[in-house]
């Protein structure tokens, strides 16, 4: 009887929450902000993956924004709260395959037409992917977002 006490024991000071998991979970996690207002409704129905090691959901992305013109990588950086690596890119370079044709289409539909790609980095091998277009008419920016990791 007490070999299996003391076998229930072990297992009950094995299965504790030593908190490591949350830790280590929180600080691989990239956090930027992505919606502040009302989300167009073309965008909720979007659903397709951003194809990486991780193949993540495209999300919606609708932003306040009073500008008259596509945010810069710095301007939009401060937009999404994120300090560090925003760069723009071409839609050949981020859609070599024309695999995310409904994803710009919905964007250029929510928008004004023409959209702009924005890659954050997160480190070495985490990205978000931000695919936006220009509202004027409601002043914000509005498109989708995927996060990828890339090694």
């Amino acid at each position: 009887m007490s070999s299996d006490d003391a076998y229930s024991s072990f297992l009950d000071q094995a299965n504790q929450d030593t908190g490591a998991s949350k830790s280590s979970a929180s600080a691989k996690t990239a956090t930027t902000k992505s919606v502040d207002t009302e989300v167009p409704a073309g965008l909720l129905s979007v659903e397709q993956y951003y194809t990486s090691e991780a193949d993540e959901p495209f999300e919606p992305v609708s932003l306040q924004w009073d500008g008259q013109n596509m945010p810069s990588e710095n301007e939009f950086a401060k937009l999404i709260g994120h300090g560090a690596e925003v760069t723009t890119m071409t839609t050949k370079e981020f859609d070599p395959r024309e695999q995310y044709k409904e994803v710009l289409q919905a964007v250029g539909n929510a928008g004004e037409g023409k959209s702009s790609i924005f890659r954050v980095g997160h480190g070495k091998t985490r990205v978000e992917y931000y695919v936006i277009s220009l509202d004027k008419g409601k002043g914000r920016v509005v498109g989708m977002k995927a996060k990828a990791v890339e090694s």
